[in-house]
């Protein structure tokens, strides 16, 4: 196990997954119910968190107060700067958006659920079988392949401006998997076994260390913080949605 490319100064780097989102329980509720399409109001940039999610943000603030990090990069989307605010607000840790944390752009697919995407699109659903998540890019869209390369580039203008720093991300669930791929050096076939057998947990850490010249991991999708505060873990991929956005 090595490191990633850009991220073996860094003394500790850890992914937080946004709060549950109006957007998840909408969602979630679209995919229960057989619907095709996934009726938000907002574009997904706006989706705000859930009372839940609020809640979920301050228990990962209360864990994150023990040791805090030097600095937080953070999706533009609101429910992941919501999710950094409570977290860190108001703790004296630089918050620094950037554009390249955006969640997945999924073009066409854009609030479709798995049952629309196969009814409304069965021919990009035949593509995106054939081609595999990793590098399945829908129309106006993209595929994991293309997110790493913004992921790459962020993660080294962040060793260059925090060297030997603490660093943490509020980001998306792809980004979890995405920076465990680049963290670890994983190969597609290992990245995706991983996906297919985890589910995100809204605010779950992941987290790795420095070890020598190696970045390590310490922790993947962990959500102790959250019952230790008292607060209910979700996963928004309980449901069958592999093609649908989930906000």
């Amino acid at each position: 196990m090595g490191y990633g490319v850009g991220m073996k100064e860094l003394q500790w780097l850890a992914v937080v997954r946004h709060g549950q989102s109006t957007g998840n329980v909408t969602a979630q509720a679209a995919e229960e119910g057989g619907a095709e399409v996934i009726e938000i109001p907002e574009r997904d940039a706006d989706v705000p968190l859930s009372d839940l999610g609020r809640e979920q943000a301050a228990a990962v603030g209360e864990h994150l107060g023990r040791d805090a990090p030097d600095v937080a990069v953070v999706s533009p989307y609101l429910r992941t700067r919501q999710t950094a605010q409570l977290a860190l607000g108001d703790r004296g840790v630089p918050l620094i958006v950037d554009e390249r944390l955006r969640d997945r752009e999924l073009g066409i697919l854009d609030l479709l659920t798995g049952r629309g995407v196969q009814a409304r699109l069965p021919d990009e659903a035949r593509r995106r079988s054939r081609l595999g998540k990793f590098y399945y890019r829908p129309p106006g869209g993209e595929s994991w392949a293309d997110v790493l390369l913004r992921l790459r580039a962020l993660l080294r203008e962040v060793r260059e401006d925090y060297p030997d720093g603490r660093v943490v991300f509020f980001a998306h669930e792809a980004t979890v998997l995405l920076v465990r791929y680049l963290a670890e050096r994983l190969d597609e076939a290992e990245l995706m076994a991983i996906a297919h057998r985890t589910a995100i947990a809204n605010c779950s850490i992941s987290s790795w260390r420095r070890e020598g010249d190696l970045l390590v991991p310490e922790a993947f999708n962990a959500v102790d913080h959250l019952h230790r505060e008292g607060t209910r873990p979700t996963k928004q991929e309980d449901v069958n949605a592999a093609a649908s956005h989930h906000p």
